[in-house]
Formats: C-alpha cells, sequence, structure tokens
C-alpha cells in the first residue's frame, strides 16, 4: 500500500513539474499594433488588397470595430492604448478648450502635445515598463508627453515625412535587439490612408492607391517578423473611418449663422467640422441659446453636454463644451469663405468624428495574427475601448487599471 501512495504523488508531482515547464516554456510574445489612420472598415475589399486579405485569412477579423465619440484621430488612437473613452481619458478631442489651465488644445501645437496634463488613464507603453519590460512607439497619441512620469521606453517624436519604409525598418530593428533590451510592446502609426481620404473622399482611386500604399507596407513588415525567430503578434487597428463630403452647398453649416444664434461674441466656439464646442460665460443662460441654436436647425443638433445620447458615453469631462453641437453624416461646419472656395472648386472631400452609430461609415478595422490569436476567426463589431485588456491578456500584464474596455468581448480571439 505504501508503494503504491509512492507511486501515485511521484505522478502527481511530475505532474506540476510537466505543467510548470510547458508555462516556462511559453515566452510572453511580442506585440506590434499597427493603426492606418482613416482606414475604414471596407476597405480591404473595396480596394482589394492581397497582403491584408492574407493577413485575415491568417488570424482574426472584425467586421468593424466602433470607435469612441467623436470619431476624430487624437482621442481615439489615445482610447486605444488607454482603454477609456475620451469622456474619461481627458483628451476629448483633436481641438478643445481647458478651463482650469486657460490653454486650448491643438494636435498642431507642439507644446500642447508634449504637455502631460492634457492626459489621463495609464498608456500600455507605461503598463508594460510598470511590469518589467519595455515598450516603444514609433509615432502615437501620448507617446512625446511624460504620461504619468514615463515616455516609453524608446520614442520617435512625430514627423510626417519621415518614409513609411524607415519606419517599419525600426521596428524589426527594435526587434533585433538583445532580449533584454529588445521591447515587448511596439505602437507604430501610418497617416497616408487617412491623408487620400481626406483629400478626395473615400471613394476617389487616390485613396484605393493609398489603400494599396499601405498593403505593400503591411507586407514589408510581414516580411521582416517572419525573418525574426520570435513569436510576434500583430495587431492592425485604425482610428476611424471616413464619410463622402459631397460639394453641395446645402451640406454645409455657417458658422458664422451659428455664432449669430449664440448671441454673445464672447463665447468661446470650438469648430471641429463634424460638431462643434461651445465654452460659455458665468452668465450666459444655456437653455436661451439651446433654443435659439435649435429654432430652424438644418442638418445639426444641439445639447447640453449633460444631455448628449448616451451610447455616446460623452458629456462628463470638463473639457467639452457646455454645449455641443453633434452635426449629421455627410454634413460640415465651415466658414462662409471656405464654403464658397469649396463651390467655386467642387471636389468630394472626406470627413470623420461623426456619431459612429450614425453611420456605418465611421467604422474602422481590427484585424490580429501571431501566435496568440486564433486562425480564420471573425467576430462581430466592438468598441475599440476592448483592445487595451486583450492587449494586456497577451502580454501577461498584471496590476491593470480599472477601464472601459473588458476582456470578455476580444477573450475569444486568443488560442487557449
Amino acid at each position: 500500500m505504501k508503494k503504491y501512495f509512492e507511486i501515485i504523488l511521484f505522478v502527481v508531482v511530475l505532474g506540476f513539474v510537466g505543467v510548470a515547464k510547458t508555462q516556462q516554456s511559453e515566452p510572453v510574445p511580442y506585440v506590434i499594433m499597427v493603426s492606418f489612420d482613416g482606414f475604414r472598415h471596407d476597405y480591404v475589399e473595396k480596394f482589394d488588397a492581397p497582403n491584408l486579405k492574407a493577413f485575415i485569412n491568417e488570424g482574426v477579423a472584425a467586421e468593424a470595430m466602433i470607435p469612441s465619440y467623436p470619431s476624430k484621430t487624437f482621442p481615439n488612437h489615445y482610447t486605444l492604448v488607454t482603454g477609456l473613452y475620451p469622456d474619461h481619458h481627458g483628451l476629448v478631442d483633436n481641438t478643445f478648450y481647458d478651463k482650469d489651465l486657460d490653454l486650448q488644445y491643438s494636435i498642431g501645437n507642439r507644446e500642447r502635445v508634449e504637455n502631460p496634463a492634457f492626459y489621463g488613464g495609464l498608456p500600455l507603453w507605461q503598463l508594460v515598463q510598470q511590469n518589467g519590460m519595455k515598450s516603444a512607439s514609433y509615432f502615437w497619441v501620448g507617446s512625446e508627453a511624460p504620461v504619468a512620469g514615463e515616455f516609453p521606453t524608446y520614442y520617435h517624436q512625430y514627423d510626417g515625412s519621415v518614409p513609411n519604409e524607415d519606419r517599419v525598418e525600426a521596428v524589426i530593428n527594435w526587434l533585433k535587439l538583445p532580449e533584454t533590451e529588445r521591447p515587448h510592446f511596439i505602437s507604430l502609426y501610418f497617416s497616408l490612408v487617412d491623408d487620400a481620404g481626406h483629400d478626395n473622399g473615400p471613394d476617389h482611386e487616390e485613396t484605393g492607391k493609398a489603400v494599396q500604399e499601405a498593403d505593400r507596407i503591411l507586407g514589408l513588415l510581414k516580411s521582416g517578423v517572419d525573418e525574426l525567430d520570435l513569436p510576434v503578434d500583430i495587431i492592425l487597428v485604425s482610428d476611424h473611418g471616413m464619410e463622402p463630403i459631397y460639394p453641395k452647398r446645402e451640406n454645409f453649416i455657417v458658422l458664422g449663422d451659428l455664432m449669430d444664434k449664440i448671441g454673445n461674441p464672447n463665447a468661446r466656439v470650438i469648430n471641429n467640422g463634424s460638431h462643434a464646442h461651445i465654452y460659455l460665460n458665468e452668465n450666459d443662460n444655456a437653455q436661451e441659446i439651446i433654443n435659439r441654436l435649435s429654432k430652424d436647425a438644418k442638418n445639426y443638433q444641439a445639447y447640453l453636454k449633460s444631455e448628449l445620447p448616451e451610447h455616446m458615453h460623452y458629456g462628463t469631462h470638463e473639457r467639452i463644451g457646455d454645449i455641443v453641437i453633434v452635426v449629421e453624416p455627410g454634413h460640415s461646419i465651415s466658414t462662409e469663405s471656405r464654403i464658397n472656395y469649396g463651390m467655386e472648386n467642387p471636389t468630394t472631400r472626406g470627413a470623420h468624428g461623426f456619431d459612429p452609430y450614425a453611420t456605418e461609415n465611421m467604422g474602422a478595422i481590427f484585424y490580429a495574427s501571431g501566435p496568440s490569436f486564433k486562425k480564420g476567426l471573425k467576430i462581430e463589431k466592438f468598441e475599440n475601448v476592448n483592445v487595451y485588456p486583450l492587449v494586456a491578456e497577451t502580454l501577461r500584464l498584471k496590476n491593470i487599471p480599472k477601464v472601459d474596455g473588458d476582456l470578455k468581448v476580444l477573450r475569444k480571439t486568443l488560442n487557449p
């Protein structure tokens, strides 16, 4: 009997040792998160992108990824790396006003972009570093500011003139560093598809050429990664889609007309095209202004910030205007002079920032491939706040902060 129990104990111990060895033999993967700004959810099929199609077949693809409101570049890129809605991480728009700081944030203002006071949450590169690993960013919103006191281990100040090939080469070189210096999380950004979409609209052949070039860039990255003897996951995302704005006068809302309805020349109005923030003074009657803005309103709605639709998850942060003008998809707020110029030089343009639940054209992409992900899996639409906990799980990170995303949404994309 004693010998029998000794045999059983020996088998159990061997089992535990085997599990431990299996766990130790599975190294933490490396994650490259790539953003093609403005890459709409249907562009792969619309413009026949072969490398992207192959990538999708090898991994996971969402029907679309739903941007956070407003579907603008800066708030959504920062949502992707914090897991928080813009209303909660504080980067509430591309351009906005902070009353406490008495500063206007603008994506073109280098001083503001590098000011950590504008960025809440804990970016993925910081979480990675807190878990004892290194991180890197070749252009990403927030990476140029010492958020929570630190930069990514390796990062570059944004310069849109840097050739896309150079960015890919730098990422591959980071992964060729000695193991102790090698970053486990890398973010990588490209603007070419967004630029073409704005200039020509989402249906133009020039936008198609930009998609084809993005496809080529992915091919370069994938080839470089495949030559490495490393477990690398690649996650492809975008921040938003693109809506066509046709050159018809009725598609434009005159900013001056809105100012007249506000009735206060001292009110601060920040126009973001698809929406506008109105920051009131102490003596302004918000409801009266709402009533004036709403009278004979065409192609927009005016909301008190506290009364914005619940699905937007937007309206509690102090940086959001006291009144928010929400424009219907396909329309834009602009000055009279710019509208007249547009009529004289009629060209279809592209725009974003609209309520992603009001138009499918705001749908972004989410594709993922690598050792952590299932193959050939198609999933339904989901909100982009859920990418953060997925990356954290992939990298086996601990002490994850409370975020708006939930791992339950995307856990099914991972291998057991």
